[in-house]
């Protein structure tokens, strides 16, 4: 049985992993007093005396709390955005390759993906792995996701009594284009230059649509069908899972697998646009479902281990 501290188990991350890890008999939880969960002296011996911590804090404390640990053992799987593109990290999307699901197994570091990375990077790295997709591409991202992304404070001023009006409709950022997710957008795919990458945050708690647009022409080879049989072939499931025609009666929902764990790859558009589409939950396979895989992999359990599918 595996000891497993989550540090930052208040957050919204981090209660979707307890949640997540409750009811597994492969698990024995290590937790602290509500008085002593920023202590940090409580928290490091906490780190030190686990088999796997869950980092769900901001990237400062989740760099202070890394370096608490002074136990080899230890194996940390860090849900921001501080390790993920650094040497001696692993990525943790292990859908990618065969490779990296290997080195996840073994790997004492682990990096959780993004929310808006894990669909941008699910769509383009197959396209340019597989060299359809040239790594000197211009491509521009589409995202849009719930309001739980935003963590405690959005999610009560969007659940308050009384409203702002201009939360009521779809509210874009990321405006500058500076957006924290873009270093491993660009990192993991191989990209040279970061996409346009256009985030938007709506009214509803949980859920995400990702589409990444290209022409055709863009392309080094390929085509809307070969494309289709790329993912369908990479993506098998059960956690992500190539699915053509997920829309209802032409309208896809960001909702489609709201509160799930895993991950639908689809193409849309034609022979000439293409539409690139991931859809998932952003506390899924976007967060606290990614990072209860990575441990399933560490454990050498079954992946799908305690995840809602």
């Amino acid at each position: 049985m595996k000891k497993i501290f989550i540090d930052g188990s208040v957050g919204t991350t981090g209660l979707r992993i307890y949640e997540r890890l409750s009811g597994r008999a492969d698990v024995e939880m290590i937790t602290l007093p509500e008085e002593k969960r920023k202590d940090p002296e409580a928290r490091r011996k906490a780190l030190n005396a686990c088999d796997i911590a869950f980092l769900c804090l901001p990237d400062a404390a989740a760099i202070e709390a890394v370096s608490m640990i002074e136990n080899p053992n230890v194996t940390v799987i860090d849900a921001s955005t501080a390790h993920r593109t650094l040497e001696g990290w692993c990525y943790g999307f292990p859908e990618l390759s065969e490779e990296r699901a290997k080195r996840l197994k073994s790997a004492k570091r682990i990096a959780v993906p993004g929310c808006h990375a894990s669909g941008f990077i699910s769509l383009v790295y197959p396209l340019i792995e597989a060299g359809f997709l040239s790594d000197d591409a211009k491509l521009t991202c589409h995202s849009i996701t719930g309001y739980s992304g935003g963590g405690k404070k959005m999610i009560a001023d969007y659940e308050a009594d009384e409203v702002d009006f201009l939360l009521v409709a779809p509210r874009q950022y990321g405006l500058t284009q500076q957006h924290k997710h873009l270093k491993e957008m660009k990192a993991i795919t191989g990209l040279k230059e970061a996409p346009i990458f256009c985030p938007i945050v709506s009214d509803f708690y949980s859920g995400m649509m990702v589409t990444v647009p290209i022409f055709a022409s863009d392309l080094k080879k390929g085509s809307l069908e070969e494309i289709r049989a790329l993912y369908q072939e990479k993506y098998t499931g059960p956690i992500v899972q190539y699915v053509e025609h997920v829309d209802v009666a032409g309208f896809l929902s960001a909702h489609t697998v709201a509160q799930k764990d895993s991950m639908i790859v689809t193409v849309e558009g034609n022979e000439d646009r293409i539409l690139l589409i991931a859809v998932y939950d952003n506390l899924g396979k976007g967060a606290s479902g990614a990072a209860v895989e990575c441990m399933n992999y560490v454990m050498g359990v079954d992946p799908t281990t305690g995840l809602e599918l």
